[in-house]
């Protein structure tokens, strides 16, 4: 199975998308629509998406408990990279960047959420 897109719920994108913005490149993501004020949309690797608009059924924009999205770095450097740019762009840490061998002995990974609470991690699975 491939994944073929994501959508992060947020209530104010003109607000999360020097975040977002900041975070992609370091993730290979790329603009691929802009429908601001409502909704952005990231071309990824391998053909996947990332969605980060407003809720279409009107209703406020809230973070899940215990829903993360990962995001497959191509290095080690990429983790850190994109986990500096997210804090200096609004994102609060959940987790500095490091190995993590209770994940797998190749798991290297940092944890953040945006401006709007959205958990989110930046993973490399390369030695």
């Amino acid at each position: 199975m491939t994944l073929a897109y994501v959508t992060i719920g947020v209530n104010d994108v003109a607000a999360v998308l020097p975040f977002y913005d900041a975070i992609m490149p370091h993730i290979g993501g790329k603009l691929y629509l802009d429908y601001a004020p409502n909704a952005v949309s990231y071309d990824l690797p391998g053909g996947g998406k990332v969605w980060v608009c407003k809720p279409f059924n009107g209703e406020a924009a809230a973070p899940g408990n215990g829903q993360m999205t990962g995001f497959l770095c191509a290095s080690q450097d990429d983790v850190r990279k994109a986990y500096e740019a997210a804090l200096a762009n609004g994102g609060t840490s959940e987790g500095e960047p490091g190995p993590r061998p209770h994940y797998g002995p190749h798991f290297f990974g940092g944890y953040v959420r945006d401006p709007e609470g959205n958990k989110m991690s930046f993973v490399h699975f390369g030695g």
